[in-house]
């Protein structure tokens, strides 16, 4: 039986500019294509579906009594800060409003990169080594790593700050980029040891159990063995950036990097959908980049590209994830399966 399902968002036509703004500043935002080809999804399997926005619309809707839904399906970004993607999760829980997706705890965690590296650390997880960094910090003392090194954004995604400059290889580099990130995303930097090699995503539905779906490879113009090289936001832009799934490499590896992104997932608490990122170095050993609790649901985006070969259409991946929230909240019966 359908639901009535609300839709929360942010829109790219929905930033405010400011002067001071990255050129990236709103490239975690959806168009409106997204929200269109989300609600046609869910529209397929015979729920009811009404936009509703972002924080502010969700709040102006509950204050005025004009919320009249079942279940929330949120891909709410925000717009500024480290808890931006935790305010819709945060507003639903304290109305009791039940949703799709991750809640504000999770969301916080995995935003800030060093904070969700903490929870990988813990349970076992390999990542690169890192420490943050302050435009004012003495980078001599904090860079027990070495060289190279890689800076890029505290709590953003979507390559945001990510160039041709990210990867270091001098004190002088270094400095020059840590303040660039502060200056212009006003947050600290973080700093990893550079992971020469190459690049994986692995998406994943479900809760329990959750599953790893079909490993996508990054190629950029056309080269899947990265070495120094490695996906950023120009790459994206220029439409550099192919997307190969099933990804050309070892049952072995495949499989590793399968259970790796499990693992992560269930570390940070992920529920219904999300999607982990990998650098594997020239040895083989896999390294988790981050997680995603909150990916890009664009019918062109990378997290529905397993489809392809799991022989599934875009709507079926989203109502897939909708009848796992469904029953997760006791709300649906049991979900279809993954072929």
């Amino acid at each position: 039986m359908g639901k009535i399902v609300g839709i929360t968002y942010d829109l790219k036509s929905d930033w405010q500019t400011s002067g001071d703004d990255p050129v990236d500043a709103a490239a975690e935002l959806d168009g409106h294509r997204t929200i269109e080809c989300l609600k046609s999804a869910l529209e397929s399997a015979g729920h009811k579906v009404v936009l509703i926005g972002g924080a502010r619309r969700l709040i102006d809707c509950i204050t005025k009594d004009d919320l009249k839904v079942d279940i929330v399906f949120n891909i709410s970004e925000g717009f500024k800060g480290r808890n931006r993607e935790s305010q819709v999760p945060a507003i639903l829980d304290a109305y009791h409003i039940p949703f799709v997706g991750a809640d504000a705890l999770t969301l916080g965690v995995t935003l800030d990169k060093v904070m969700a590296k903490k929870c990988f650390i813990a349970e076992g997880i390999p990542t690169a080594r890192y420490f943050k960094a302050k435009a004012e910090d003495n980078l001599f003392e904090l860079n027990t790593i070495g060289f190279p090194l890689f800076v890029k954004t505290l709590h953003e995604g979507t390559s945001k700050g990510i160039t041709q400059a990210s990867r270091v290889e001098n004190f002088q580099q270094l400095k020059e980029q840590v303040d660039h990130i502060c200056r212009n995303y006003k947050q600290a930097a973080l700093v990893e040891e550079f992971i020469k090699g190459t690049e994986f995503t692995v998406a994943i539905i479900g809760n329990n159990p959750a599953q790893a779906m079909p490993v996508v490879q990054y190629a950029i113009a056309g080269k899947t063995a990265l070495g120094n090289e490695f996906y950023s936001y120009r790459h994206v832009a220029e439409k550099l950036v192919e997307h190969i799934c099933p990804a050309p490499i070892e049952e072995k590896l495949a499989k590793r990097l399968q259970e790796l992104a499990l693992k992560a997932y269930q570390a940070v608490d992920c529920r219904d959908f999300g999607r982990v990122d990998f650098r594997v170095d020239e040895a083989g050993n896999p390294y988790v980049l981050e997680i995603n609790p909150l990916p890009n649901l664009s019918p062109d985006d990378v997290f529905v590209l397993f489809g392809k070969v799991k022989g599934m259409s875009y709507d079926q991946i989203i109502n897939k994830i909708m009848d796992e929230a469904l029953l997760r909240l006791g709300l649906k019966g049991a979900a279809a399966s993954l072929k």
